[in-house]
């Protein structure tokens, strides 16, 4: 009997509304390239942000046509995707939310990369930091990820703070089967100077810092320096929220840990070939720094091992 063939080539996607810009599909290329794999990444932007179920399973239907071996898939159809495809591994069921979309002998199986991706860098970042009480900001797709991650790092109690009461006791309900402990925080100063008062730390997962979307979600004084602070948002790297923090003395994590961890975990879910993190964070932070160049019109700058000064 002959040997099996050498996999020559992979196909991947990514799915959202305005992902043009998007820095995964060059992680995710440069990774390929560095292990002389041929791997294509191909963007699909959805116009107005459709999320109508019908044209959703018409792009998992294409994709499955064209040979995809794998999508990712962001916002704002994390949510929508899970009942499309064919099975879920056990955490999208709990969160409800997927990132990602393995296609294998014409079967779709959503994964959540946003998990193990924020606790990842928390890990890599935020060994050490107190987890007893933490506030979190967005009860979103984005927002129930990183609320389980929080739970899986040893998070005691949680303070979820949304506009959207209903989003935020659904995501309560998500977390009903584990330890941690789910308090709902009205989105109004007087509450978020009682909750942060009492916590150890502070997750912004709302869209608030990014380019779309400026400003800081909290109030600079309610910052204070026993808090550590993170942010999901890598667009900016250095968001109103954290330059401001850091200003209060308060230790911060940025999004770009949990962007490339997220990317390696889908590129390795993928292929099924390890990806090195270490180079992935180099070309996340060359990226970084060649956009910003282009931006102010200036070379671009080496920017390794700055992610989280």
């Amino acid at each position: 009997m002959s040997a099996p063939q050498e996999r020559r080539s992979w196909l991947a996607g990514l799915i959202g509304h305005g992902v043009g810009p998007s820095l995964t599909p060059e992680l995710h290329e440069r990774e390929a390239a560095r292990q002389g794999l041929r791997y294509v990444y191909k963007v699909v932007d959805l116009p107005d942000g459709t999320v109508e179920p019908t044209r959703l399973e018409q792009l998992l239907d294409g994709a499955r046509d064209l040979g995809f071996d794998g999508l990712n898939i962001t916002h704002p159809v994390k949510q929508a995707m899970v009942p499309l495809v064919d099975e879920c591994a056990p955490a999208v069921a709990a969160i409800g939310a997927l990132n990602t979309v393995l296609i294998q002998d014409g079967r779709t199986t959503g994964h959540n990369t946003d998990v193990t991706g924020f606790e990842r860098a928390f890990a890599d970042d935020l060994p050490d930091a107190d987890r007893d009480t933490v506030v979190l900001l967005g009860a979103g797709g984005a927002g129930t990820a990183v609320a389980h991650a929080l739970a899986d790092l040893g998070v005691r109690r949680l303070l979820v703070v949304d506009l959207d009461g209903e989003r935020a006791g659904a995501l309560a309900r998500t977390l009903a089967d584990r330890s941690v402990a789910v308090d709902l925080v009205a989105a109004t100063r007087d509450d978020l100077v009682t909750a942060l008062a009492r916590s150890s730390g502070l997750v912004n997962a709302s869209p608030m810092g990014m380019a779309a979307h400026p400003g800081s979600p909290v109030p600079a004084d309610l910052l204070h320096p026993g808090l550590w602070v993170a942010d999901i948002v890598y667009r900016p790297l250095d968001t109103a929220l954290l330059t401001v923090a850091r200003q209060r003395g308060c230790t911060v994590l940025s999004g770009a840990g949990m962007a490339v961890h997220q990317a390696a975990d889908a590129f390795e879910l993928i292929t099924g070939r390890p990806a090195d993190r270490g180079a992935m964070h180099r070309d996340f932070d060359e990226l970084v720094a060649a956009e910003a160049a282009t931006r102010m019109g200036e070379p671009a700058r080496d920017t390794t091992g700055e992610r989280n000064r």
